[in-house]
């Protein structure tokens, strides 16, 4: 068994999709490979076979590599709840919520948790291909560190590092690394790769001179931009307007979506941004949300009351309603969903204060309430409307009753799931990734009146890992990577 760890200057230049796209080439050779990332942080989780929970970028990264997503790829997930403080997922099971002086005084107990996960994809693949999180320069929080050069150091992994050229500075924060780090974990790192290069990469031929120059590390090649990186799954919101602006002068159907502080689970989107048919707009702060919509989505959320509140200060309740009014369509989903019934309870303090109440949209005829219990499951079953097939998941806490619960979206294993108003155009529902199911998508839309397109979101994510895995075979020295990833350290 072999094992490389891609590590970053900072964050965002672009380790996730590298790992898919190096997943997805080695796969491609043959070889039996198995994503990993010690620990992430992000709101936007999948549901395993095992019910558990992890980063949406290792679900991607198991799909590159032809396999079902498990909780041991991503054991530790921080799921943020406030600025200081976040839910802790290990092994895809909540253990509590931590602030983050705390978390930090307990990262070395969940090396263990870490450490058996990464030993168990050990033992079944041929490669493990590793991400790490943040940068890898963080060197005050290198005590105790599990998630970057701590991890690699426990484990004996060769890393390569990671420079983002798009965001500029890239040899400056690849020799800052080079002098920053101890000598131990300096001796782990083997090189490096420039991403996110925008023309002739030969014109930086001179500056991989100098950070090899000043560094030691080879480098394993210049990776340029790839255009199609926002088929891809997002794992952060901000991603979702990577591509955007085509979409709004494409789409015929428009479909607003608010962003709330602490929106989760938002991949429901994914196959909607990319469907020609649609224009998706992600209304942020200090934003109206548009008349002309024809469908708001609201969105799952880690903190339903607080986001509730958010959208109340935003002037968005009002919006909705006035959206309602002229005959506008609604869609709420996982906390969107609780939002748009009549009362909101948190009894037990699970999301915020003990005891809140907090009244709702209104738009349901429907009560939540909280509790301590979180389900998070695969589901299957069939659209009550039109009896069509679907599949997705549930990850969620509180349960929803009430009138409009006896017009149910679906049916999921001889129950019924979610409530749809008397109007017809007020629709919750607690399953996500309906939309990523072409069929369904289609129907939805010809619902609301607009015509389909032919769009095939699942062929067009797996045409995208295969072009973005033939785009790295082509532009870095895969055959290198291999090497180290072989040798070790």
């Amino acid at each position: 068994m072999s094992a490389i760890m891609f590590q970053g200057t900072g964050s965002n230049v672009g380790k996730s999709m590298l790992v898919a796209g190096f997943c997805r080439y080695l796969t491609q050779q043959g070889l039996k490979v198995a994503p990993f990332k010690p620990q992430n942080m992000s709101n936007n989780a999948a549901v395993t076979h095992e019910g558990g929970e992890i980063g949406r970028a290792q679900a991607m990264q198991a799909l590159a590599c032809g396999l079902e997503p498990s909780i041991h790829m991503n054991p530790v997930l921080l799921k943020p709840q406030s600025n200081i403080g976040s839910q802790v997922v290990v092994q895809g099971k909540s253990i509590g919520q931590m602030m983050a002086r705390d978390y930090a005084a307990n990262k070395q107990k969940l090396l263990t948790s870490v450490m058996e996960s990464y030993n168990i994809l050990k033992s079944q693949a041929d490669i493990v291909v590793v991400e790490g999180a943040g940068s890898a320069s963080e060197v005050n929080l290198r005590a105790g560190d599990i998630a970057n050069m701590g991890f690699a150091a426990a484990a004996q992994l060769p890393v390569i590092l990671i420079g983002d050229i798009d965001r500029g500075g890239v040899i400056g924060s690849l020799v800052g690394t080079e002098r920053i780090v101890t000598d131990e974990d300096r001796a782990l790192i083997k090189g490096y790769v420039i991403n996110k290069f925008r023309g002739d990469p030969t014109l930086f031929d001179s500056g991989l001179d100098i950070v090899t120059k000043e560094t030691g590390w080879p480098d394993f090649g210049v990776l340029p931009w790839f255009d199609l990186a926002g088929r891809l799954p997002a794992e952060d919101s901000e991603d979702l307007s990577r591509d955007a602006a085509a979409a709004k002068r494409d789409g015929r159907l428009k479909i607003a979506v608010p962003v709330l502080p602490r929106i989760a689970n938002f991949d429901d989107l994914d196959a909607l941004r990319t469907d020609p048919a649609i224009s998706v707009e992600m209304i942020r702060q200090g934003q109206a949300i548009p008349v002309d919509a024809d469908l708001i989505i609201l969105p799952g959320s880690k903190t339903t009351i607080d986001d509730f509140k958010a959208m109340q200060a935003e002037g968005w309740d009002i919006d909705i309603k006035a959206h309602a009014r002229r005959g506008g369509y609604v869609l709420g989903l996982c906390g969107g969903y609780q939002m748009l019934g009549k009362v909101i309870r948190d009894p037990e303090g699970i999301e915020g204060p003990k005891g809140a109440v907090c009244e709702g949209l209104g738009l349901l005829d429907i009560e939540t309430n909280m509790a301590a219990e979180k389900r998070t499951v695969q589901v299957t079953g069939h659209h009550a409307a039109s009896d069509l097939p679907m599949h997705g998941y549930e990850i969620h806490i509180g349960s929803s009753d009430g009138p409009d619960r006896a017009r149910p979206m679906f049916r999921i294993e001889g129950k019924e799931e979610g409530a749809i108003s008397r109007s017809g155009r007020i629709m919750g529902s607690y399953v996500h990734g309906l939309f990523n199911q072409d069929d369904f998508r289609k129907h939805f839309l010809t619902q609301l009146g607009h015509e389909a397109s032919s769009h095939s979101y699942e062929a067009m994510v797996e045409d995208t890992l295969d072009a973005l895995a033939d785009h790295i075979g082509k532009h870095l020295k895969v055959d290198g990577l291999l090497d180290v990833a072989n040798r070790g350290i």
